[in-house]
């Protein structure tokens, strides 16, 4: 079936631009399950903690946890609405392309609701986050251990996993804690063992630093939890921001194309019968 100029190069485009589609949805399948496997941001020791973190009817834990299999089922979607897209300007498949046209559209105004909350709420989100990770220190964190009270362990193990102390930065003796319930049996301390740089899983019980966590002048995490989660949470945002806005325009111009591919293949087949006399 002969097509016009223009067909050809909307069928060309086509063929490119789902290929670089395939690309683009490894981009979304592959940090997908580099955050659901990486320990730092998601693991079961952390993970009591960010279920007691709320936000309406929802919890981050299971945000988070949810978010990773999302990625990792739309990437999928993608590639494969991308094979559909590839197939009919290759084959020059009518149904093929009304298919991929409906398909991408729908994609195209879910990411563009994505984009938009994202911009719309963020603000919103980072006071939220902070005032629900001070309010769950300052009320449930209880012991400065590993095994004795689930959200305390959670606790230590985000201040070893992230390298963090507190919600806000830790420069002294005066800090988040001094609301906390744990204070009040801390002694002489006024930071946990686990806010201190030389603190491990295997020693914490043993370690002693009063340099750290007694007059807190040295040795210690100065980065407040908060702002060590939010830069590893916006590593990942910033580039899935930026994905998710080349995919936009990317989309937007592959709709046009199909629709103006199938316009083509239409008028090809009027011009055939013509000639047949049909």
């Amino acid at each position: 079936m002969a097509l016009s100029c223009g067909g050809k190069c909307m069928k060309i485009f086509l063929v490119v631009v789902n290929s670089l589609f395939m690309l683009l949805g490894l981009g979304l399948l592959i940090p997908g399950i580099l955050m659901l496997v990486d320990v730092d941001v998601i693991n079961d020791e952390i993970l009591p903690l960010l279920q007691q973190l709320s936000f309406g009817a929802l919890n981050v834990g299971d945000l988070a946890k949810g978010l990773s299999v999302t990625l990792i089922i739309f990437g999928t979607f993608v590639l494969i609405v991308s094979m559909f897209g590839c197939c009919g300007a290759f084959c020059q498949q009518r149904l093929c392309l009304v298919v991929y046209a409906a398909f991408v559209l729908i994609f195209f105004l879910a990411k563009l609701v994505v984009v938009i909350l994202w911009f719309v709420w963020n603000d919103k989100i980072q006071t939220w986050m902070k005032t629900e990770l001070l309010s769950q220190l300052q009320n449930n964190y209880k012991n400065n251990d590993l095994t004795s009270h689930e959200i305390s362990s959670a606790w230590n193990y985000m201040f070893m996993s992230l390298s963090c102390c507190g919600v806000n930065a830790v420069t002294g003796t005066t800090n988040d804690f001094d609301s906390s319930v744990w204070i009040a049996s801390a002694g002489s301390k006024n930071i946990p063992t686990f806010c201190c740089t030389g603190v491990t899983a295997s020693n914490y019980a043993t370690y002693s630093d009063s340099a750290c966590t007694d007059s807190v002048t040295a040795n210690f995490y100065t980065k407040g939890c908060y702002d060590a989660t939010y830069d590893l949470l916006s590593s990942y945002s910033t580039a899935f921001i930026a994905i998710l806005v080349i995919i936009l325009l990317v989309e937007l111009l592959s709709i046009l194309a199909g629709l103006l591919l199938i316009h083509s293949i239409n008028q090809s087949r009027i011009r055939n019968g013509k000639r047949n006399g049909v």
